[in-house]
C-alpha cells in the first residue's frame, strides 16, 4: 500500500524557488526610518522653495478697467445757435448781414420782400427822423448855418436824408398804396421834413431843397387825382386835407402850388353841397377851386430850420 508523506521543504533549496526572508535587526529599522524622514522633509522643501513647472497656473482675471463716463453737459466750445446769435445783433448789423446775404442771393432777396410786413408810417417816419437828426447833430458849433462851410460838413447827411426821402416817398403812393388816408398821412409829415431842410446862402446849394420841393408837390398831386378817382375827393375836403396842403403851400413859399392846382381841380365836382361857406370868396375852398390860392399871399421863402 503506497503511502503519501509529506515532503519537508529541504534547507537546501534554492532562494528563487522557496524565498526565504532574513530577518531585519531593529538598528537597521531605525537608520532607514530616519533617512526616510529626513528624505520626506528635504522633499518638502524643495517643494516650497521651488514652484512646479508642470503644475498649471492659475488663470488671472483680467479687472475690466472702469470706462470714462460721458458727461450730457460736457463743457466745450461751439458757436452760437443762430436765434441766440440773431439776440446779439443791432439794427444796423442785422440789416447789414441781411444786406449781404441777399446780395449774394437774389432769390432770398425776392422772398423777403414778398413775406415781410408793410412798413407803417410811424416806423418810416421814425427811420427819416434819424436821418435828421443826424443832419442837426452834423452842424458845426458857431458861424451861418447856410455858409458855404456849413454846406460842406453837412453834404452827406444831408444827401442821406433826401435820398431817404425820396426811396421812401414811392412806397406810400397808388397804386401800391390804395388807402388814400395812408398816403395823405405819410405826405403831410414828409412836407414837414422837406420844410426843416437847410436854407443855404449860395444858390448854387438851394436845388437840394427845390427838388424835395417838386417831388413831394407832384406825390400830392398823384395822391388827390387817385382819391378823386374813387369818389374820395369828398374825404379830401372832410378830413381838411384842403386846408393843410393850402398851409404847406404857404409855408413853401408857393413851391407846392401844382399840388393846391390838383386840389382844386379835382374838388370842383363838388360844387357848393360841402359843409364849407364856399359863398366866401375868401375861403380856401373858394381860392381853390377858383384856382386863386396862393396868387395873393406874401409869404416867407424858406422853412423852419
Amino acid at each position: 500500500m503506497n503511502v503519501l508523506l509529506p515532503t519537508q521543504a529541504s534547507l537546501f533549496s534554492s532562494p528563487h524557488r522557496n524565498p526565504v526572508h532574513t530577518p531585519i535587526s531593529p538598528h537597521t529599522n531605525l537608520r532607514m526610518g530616519s533617512r526616510k524622514r529626513k528624505a520626506d522633509d528635504d522633499g518638502l522643501d524643495d517643494n516650497m522653495s521651488i514652484s512646479p513647472t508642470n503644475s498649471p497656473a492659475p488663470a488671472t482675471r483680467q479687472i475690466p478697467r472702469p470706462s470714462k463716463k460721458v458727461r450730457a453737459n460736457e463743457v466745450s466750445g461751439r458757436p452760437l445757435g443762430l436765434p441766440r446769435l440773431l439776440e446779439t445783433l443791432d439794427a444796423q448789423s442785422l440789416r447789414s448781414v441781411l444786406q449781404t446775404i441777399c446780395e449774394r442771393h437774389p432769390e432770398i432777396g425776392s422772398e423777403i420782400v414778398t413775406s415781410a410786413p408793410r412798413p407803417s408810417v410811424d416806423s418810416t417816419l421814425g427811420v427819416l427822423s434819424k436821418y435828421q437828426t443826424e443832419l442837426q447833430e452834423a452842424f458845426p458849433y458857431g458861424g451861418s448855418p447856410g455858409s458855404d462851410y456849413a454846406y460842406d460838413r453837412v453834404k452827406q447827411q444831408l444827401t442821406n436824408l433826401i435820398d431817404a426821402l425820396v426811396d421812401f416817398t414811392p412806397h406810400y403812393l397808388p397804386p401800391n398804396e390804395q388807402q388814400t388816408a395812408t398816403s395823405l398821412s405819410f405826405l403831410d409829415r414828409a412836407t414837414k421834413i422837406v420844410h426843416n431842410l437847410p436854407n443855404w446862402d449860395s444858390q448854387s446849394h438851394r436845388y437840394h431843397k427845390d427838388n424835395a420841393y417838386d417831388e413831394i408837390s407832384r406825390a400830392w398831386a398823384l395822391v388827390i387825382s387817385e382819391a378823386s378817382k374813387r369818389g374820395g375827393g369828398f374825404q379830401l375836403h372832410s378830413g381838411g386835407w384842403d386846408q393843410t396842403l393850402a398851409r404847406h403851400n404857404e409855408q413853401s413859399g408857393g413851391k407846392m402850388q401844382g399840388a393846391v392846382n390838383a386840389l382844386g381841380s379835382n374838388l370842383g365836382w363838388m360844387g357848393g353841397n360841402s359843409g364849407v361857406a364856399s359863398g366866401d370868396p375868401d375861403s380856401i375852398r373858394s381860392q381853390l377851386l377858383s384856382g386863386r390860392y396862393g396868387t395873393n399871399h406874401s409869404v416867407p421863402v424858406g422853412g423852419l430850420w
